[in-house]
């Protein structure tokens, strides 16, 4: 009897995993959709740019140097700019090869697996919808700042005192929640017209951008950078790590150009390039800034809330005030326009795949547009933006991003080393079945010891040499043994992923309990981790990768990924015990709704080759009777019928 039991909840254990791991297919043309393909590579580029320039370059400047970095928050935009580039790459990489609404979600779905690809899609919902309030807050601060207070004194009045706390903001920001609520509208009439209102106000942006540059050129004094006032690193260079992590909160928009795969009219051609463009752009406009910034004034006096316009309204150019504002006004309207506009394409993403709940997967006929995802996002964007402080919402943010970039980048290896495959026409004649091995519940059409289909021969691509040792490293078989070559690099992009999560926890954890310097034992261990992931690295470079398609690909591979899964691991170590027990309570709900709905109702759920039976009954003093799962003769259409002694032999 334990045997049987043992039996049926290896086969429900079975089930499960072949659910949780089944990856999307890509059939029929991947340009076809629903949606509007209108954009060009100007409105694509400039709507990155848009999401990126915002309140990171009004806001977020002033903050990290007045209260993290000094002057080194230039050092701080170039460390987060180059580990989004990082990101960004393997973003492009994917946005050429699957042009289809929703990111990274649909990234991870056809390479690692739908309960991977549900965790990023759930967290980059979580990303854009505070990402969305925390710049409503900001716009909204920024009005109330120029308007010299008035806004939050009305609302203090009208709260008579009362504050609502932690971890809520002191007072509701009405102008924020309102301001959420209007830009949904907007978006509402049409992709077309609402890029091109966000490619005007970026426009606008990046003209204040240049402004602010050759002002602080003009009126720069090199002494705020000396020894006598700090140094360029008073914070030193752990300010300056410290800054990086904060400072990434400015480059999140960049997968908003992947979002809008559906959308793009060349999608291949298109999205790559705004990518690497549009960051770019960003990455120096963010360190001019900074430099701009930081040699106008010195540190200790820059304003947080308001650095740019009090900065140049304190040298005695107070006109300047004004033109930045309007230019800070717009750049944060462009950034809210991003998350807004990526938010409800990933929801259609996940829905339209059966994840999330049917309704949000509808697309109205006559703007081409989610409109009901609209509404919903738009909504619990405003209540958000209405409660929570901004320095919340920030902090919240980041760890989904991080999460989301690193598996983005150790997918993008595993695809690289996994032969592209091109499934022949499906044949008329029946395949026997076999009762040997009964397969799960919802059999996986990707599996190979599940799929009807998976005895049917792949065709490779020409010259098809992926997943193989080169010639010149035919020696490591006498080492990896009988391992299959897919098998290996996946097994090695987990441990490496492991080991950066190990590294960065003992490097913070040493600093933290070593008084004096590092010990023997402390720079042992650390190298041994360091070896393990190299040589991870070395064995995953020793095969070969699949062909080229023609579309963009990421260079140095496994390098450059690899790189970007360990700096957002490391910058992950830096964010608050607070915001992860946040982020575990919004994985939960997430886990909830996907184990109660989205594992039943995926489309990847039903094989067209096979379908399941689960028998289970039982009857008052004689016990239970057990349940298989059997598949069905195609050429019979005859479930064989099996006893308990079957069963239990």
């Amino acid at each position: 009897m334990p045997s049987v039991r043992r039996m049926i909840l290896g086969h429900v254990m079975s089930g499960l995993c072949t659910k949780m791991n089944r990856t999307k297919k890509l059939e029929g043309d991947l340009l076809e959709t629903p949606m509007k393909r209108c954009l060009s590579t100007f409105d694509i580029t400039l709507l990155g740019v848009g999401h990126m320039v915002g309140a990171g370059i009004y806001v977020l400047t002033g903050a990290v140097a007045h209260n993290t970095a000094g002057p080194g928050v230039i050092l701080s935009f170039l460390f987060a700019g180059v580990a989004s580039l990082l990101a960004a790459l393997c973003y492009a990489e994917f946005g050429a090869r699957v042009p289809k609404a929703g990111s990274a979600y649909v990234y991870t779905y056809v390479s690692i697996g739908e309960f991977w690809a549900f965790v990023i899609g759930w967290n980059i919902i979580l990303e854009h919808m505070i990402g969305a309030a925390s710049v409503a807050r900001a716009w909204s601060g920024y009005v109330d700042s120029l308007a010299g207070g008035s806004i939050s004194n009305y609302t203090r009045h009208m709260m008579h005192g009362y504050t609502m706390g932690e971890p809520l903001g002191n007072f509701p920001d009405l102008l924020a929640g309102g301001l959420c609520l209007a830009y949904a509208m907007l978006l509402a009439l049409g992709v077309k017209c609402s890029a091109t209102v966000n490619s005007l106000l970026t426009i606008v942006n990046l003209c204040v951008m240049a402004l602010v540059i050759g002002l602080g050129i003009s009126y720069a004094n090199m002494s705020n950078w000396s020894n006598e006032n700090g140094g360029f690193l008073p914070y030193g260079f752990s300010g300056v790590l410290a800054g990086a992590a904060t400072c990434f909160y400015a480059f999140v928009g960049f997968d908003s150009i992947a979002t809008s795969g559906e959308e793009a009219r060349d999608p291949g051609y298109s999205i790559p390039r705004a990518t690497i463009i549009s960051m770019a752009i960003v990455t120096i406009g963010y360190v001019m800034v900074g430099a701009a910034l930081t040699l106008v004034v010195p540190y200790w006096n820059i304003n947080p809330t308001a650095a740019l316009p009090e900065a140049f309204s304190s040298r005695g150019i107070p006109w300047a005030k004004y033109v930045i504002s309007v230019g800070a006004l717009c750049g944060m309207t462009t950034t809210l326009f991003g998350s807004l506009f990526s938010l409800p394409r990933t929801m259609y993403a996940m829905a339209n795949d059966g994840l999330l709940f049917g309704f949000l997967g509808h697309i109205s006929e006559r703007t081409q547009v989610p409109v009901l995802n609209l509404a919903i996002s738009g909504t619990f964007s405003a209540l958000i933006a209405l409660l929570f402080d901004l320095q919340h919402l920030v902090e919240f943010m980041s760890i989904g991003t991080f999460l989301a970039y690193t598996i983005v980048s150790a997918s993008v290896i595993i695809l690289r080393y996994r032969p592209e495959k091109k499934t022949p026409p499906p044949s008329n004649v029946g395949t026997p079945s076999s009762l040997a091995s009964p397969p799960t519940e919802s059999a996986d059409s990707n599996s190979d010891c599940n799929s009807v289909t998976s005895a049917e021969p792949e065709l490779l691509c020409p010259g098809e040499g992926a997943a193989k040792l080169k010639p010149r490293y035919a020696w490591m078989t006498n080492v990896l043994g009988n391992c299959k070559p897919q098998n290996t690099v996946d097994a090695c992009v987990m441990i490496y992923t492991l080991g950066c999560v190990a590294l960065c926890a003992l490097i913070i954890l040493i600093s933290h309990t070593s008084t004096t310097s590092w010990s023997f034992r402390d720079y042992f261990i650390v190298a041994n981790v360091a070896l393990l992931m190299i040589g991870s690295l070395l064995i995953i470079g020793a095969h070969q990768q699949n062909c080229s398609t023609g579309k963009f690909r990421v260079p140095m591979v496994p390098l450059v990924p690899a790189l970007s899964i360990l700096f957002n691991v490391g910058l992950m170590f830096h964010l608050s015990l607070l915001t992860w027990l946040r982020f575990l309570v919004w994985m939960i709900v997430g886990m909830l709704i996907y184990f109660l709905y989205g594992i039943h109702y995926s489309k990847e759920a039903v094989s067209p080759n096979s379908y399941s039976i689960l028998m289970a009954t039982s009857e008052a003093g004689r016990g239970a009777r057990w349940g298989a799962t059997l598949r069905v003769n195609q050429k019979t259409d005859k479930v064989p019928i099996l006893n308990d002694d079957d069963l239990v032999r």
